[in-house]
């Protein structure tokens, strides 16, 4: 453990938000699906990830680009197990205690303090057999006032337990983009850490595709004051597959900013998507401001999105606070409005649906990850789906739990 996460740890309250953590795999008992944290989580479909099953290597390859000035290595012995609770992390779920303790690697992005890293950094992540349980550990460090932008592309066939751990130091201004562009065999348990320096700027945006299973916890807290963070989300579930994605900004610092924006959409019998996004505002974090927001857009009958939006507020000496929260069909007056102009039907549903997500595209950053975004959200809505609607025809009633 480093002296960051010793010092994180001591600090913390309890909290029901978030339950406290341990690096200690024993403390850790396999969840049952009972646990508020895993309520949502079809265990049965992890290959074990949440329990025990063996963390083997190999199956999943790891590539990269290099930015001059930029050190992309995997690390082993004394580094690598220096780098664990540089986020501050202490695991709250056994798999995040098995990565930290079980995998002898880790795969080192290092930004040098004042660097200004004008092409993103990729790393490729792919899979080859989803049969072969595996388990990484990724280290994003951005030294101080660094300027830096780190993709992590996900792709194959694989059954992956993932800790990705992200140290900002003062002043810097950091993007991190991940990626879970999965075959549909796939089933990824990840979970982001983000430490964010004295009045650093933090934007991380999650984009899930592929995969049966994929969840996602998103965390930040702050190590000084005036830092920001910007937590974006884009999802589309298919039929059967389940997506879920989870956010805790701890406000533990005074004059922080966190700003929570997902959206998704669904299609197909048996899509499942989750949300749940956690803000915790602690008594020392007075002059915060904060908001989340999901919204979902459902475009067949059968699929089920959860959205559950938490506000924790120990301190009333704040800037601003709050969350919203909706899912719904397509906006009827859109349609009717396209259909009555003479736009066919398939077309006036790919418009709407391509407003829906086309702000929270464009606020990525990387052009050549929002051209790619533009074009898989082409290609998920050719796919053959039965309409849920006609506004012009008449309704068909069914659909999401709110």
């Amino acid at each position: 453990m480093t002296a960051v996460a010793e010092a994180l740890e001591t600090s913390r309250v309890e909290s029901h938000l978030h339950p406290e953590g341990s690096y200690d795999v024993g403390d850790h008992v396999v969840p049952t699906g009972r646990e508020e944290i895993w309520r949502f989580t079809p265990l049965k479909r992890l290959r074990g990830l949440h329990a025990d099953a063996e963390l083997g290597s190999g199956a999943t390859t790891y590539d990269w680009n290099t930015p001059d000035g930029v050190r992309v290595e995997v690390v082993d012995g004394t580094e690598a197990r220096a780098l664990r609770g540089i986020s501050g992390l202490v695991p709250n779920t056994r798999f995040g205690a098995r990565v930290l303790a079980d995998v002898p690697t880790s795969l080192l992005v290092d930004v040098p303090a004042d660097a200004e890293v004008a092409e993103p950094v990729i790393v490729q992540v792919h899979g080859t057999d989803a049969a072969d349980t595996e388990a990484g550990h990724v280290a994003l460090r951005f030294g101080r006032h660094s300027r830096a932008t780190v993709v992590l592309n996900h792709t194959g066939s694989a059954a992956l337990a993932q800790v990705v751990e992200v140290l900002v130091g003062d002043g810097a201004q950091v993007t991190v983009v991940s990626i879970q562009d999965w075959a549909d065999d796939a089933v990824h348990l990840t979970h982001t850490q983000a430490l964010v320096g004295r009045d650093a700027s933090y934007k991380h945006a999650a984009i899930s595709f592929g995969g049966d299973v994929v969840r996602m916890d998103a965390n930040v807290s702050y190590a000084g004051p005036g830092g920001s963070a910007e937590l974006l989300g884009l999802y589309f579930a298919d039929a059967g597959q389940h997506i879920e994605h989870r956010l805790f900004a701890d406000h533990d610092a005074p004059r922080t900013k966190s700003h929570v924006s997902y959206k998704g959409a669904l299609q197909g019998q048996g899509a499942h998507t989750v949300w749940v996004g956690n803000v915790l505002i602690r008594k020392v974090a007075e002059g915060i401001e904060t908001f989340e927001e999901n919204r979902n857009l459902v475009l067949t009958d059968g699929c089920q999105a959860d959205s559950i939006p938490n506000l924790e507020i120990e301190t009333g000496e704040i800037e601003g606070a709050g969350h919203a929260s909706a899912t719904g069909r397509f906006d009827d007056n859109q349609l009717f409005y396209l259909r009555s102009r003479g736009i066919e039907e398939a077309e006036a549903r790919r418009l709407v649906v391509h407003g829906f997500f086309n702000d929270l595209i464009r606020k990525v950053g990387v052009p050549a990850i929002e051209e790619r975004l533009i074009q898989t959200v082409e290609a998920e809505l050719a796919k053959n789906v039965t309409p849920a609607a006609d506004p012009i025809a008449g309704p068909n009633v069914g659909g999401a739990r709110p």
